[in-house]
């Protein structure tokens, strides 16, 4: 039986926004988080956008932890069960899309690009009365939906276990990035032979424990620097030797240096 995720420190749950039903096949919603604000775990009976409009956003959704910038959105299908949680002061427009046979979207949580064209689609329909214009909401809704599917997918994401040995494993790791131990030193420790731990752990995750560990330290420095921290500091929490190697490591997975990621962030 699957164990519930461990609850990471500091955050403050603020309720779900209820929503009986969809009356529109697109429905639009805003909302502002404060830093370290996040919903508690539920699921929706239609597909949800989660598009982060400034802020940092942190989301759990399936068997992952997501980390979402301005420039994408994390699709949660029907029934996935999710949290969302705002890093720094975010705003962010969630969708909520109904299910239909022609939506051609994914029936797992992906990270999306959101295109200029997406992004100044969802905000029309954000701010549009259905009731003054239903042919024109019609319309937008419409132009959304056929736009989805063309949205570039990222494979960047965090993969979350299942086994509760692994959660405490991954959790204690996801705290201490810098944490250099071996799966021999934490097979004594969690209670299993470290070929079995190693197993488990690739079975669970899809990834082996060095990329596991790359992936987290990338998303780790994604929250650190949208909270303002400097990549100096960041390099040695993560446990770099030198600030040059983090950078290298960044500009390797992001296509730029970390000082280039925080100046590209729209603040607006």
């Amino acid at each position: 039986m699957a164990t519930a995720e461990p609850t990471a420190p500091g955050w403050r749950e603020v309720p779900v926004p209820p929503l009986r039903r969809l009356p529109w096949p697109v429905v639009a919603r805003s909302q502002r988080l404060e830093a370290g604000e996040r919903f508690p775990p539920h699921v929706h009976g239609w597909n949800q956008l989660v598009h982060a409009s400034t802020g940092v956003l942190q989301a759990s959704a399936g068997q992952a932890r997501h980390v979402i910038t301005p420039q994408q959105a994390l699709w949660v299908p029907t029934g996935t069960s999710h949290h969302t949680g705002a890093l720094n002061t975010s705003a962010f427009r969630n969708l909520y899309v109904a299910d239909g046979p022609a939506l051609g979207m994914p029936t797992h949580c992906v990270v999306l690009d959101v295109s200029p064209l997406l992004r100044e689609l969802i905000i029309e329909l954000d701010r549009t009365v259905p009731d003054h214009d239903r042919t024109y909401y019609a319309t937008l809704c419409t132009l959304i939906t056929a736009q989805l599917p063309r949205q570039r997918q990222h494979t960047r994401h965090l993969p979350w276990p299942q086994d509760a040995r692994l959660q405490r494993w991954c959790q204690a790791l996801y705290e201490q990035p810098a944490d250099t131990r071996s799966v021999e030193d934490w097979a004594p420790l969690l209670g299993a032979s470290p070929r079995t731990l190693a197993r488990h752990f690739e079975r669970e995750t899809g990834m082996r424990l060095r990329e596991w560990r790359l992936r987290l330290r990338l998303l780790r420095a994604i929250e650190w620097l949208a909270q303002g921290r400097s990549p100096t500091v960041i390099a040695h929490e993560l446990g770099y030797a030198s600030a040059s190697a983090f950078n290298y490591m960044f500009r390797i997975e992001m296509g730029m240096s970390p000082l280039q990621w925080k100046r590209a962030r729209p603040t607006a």
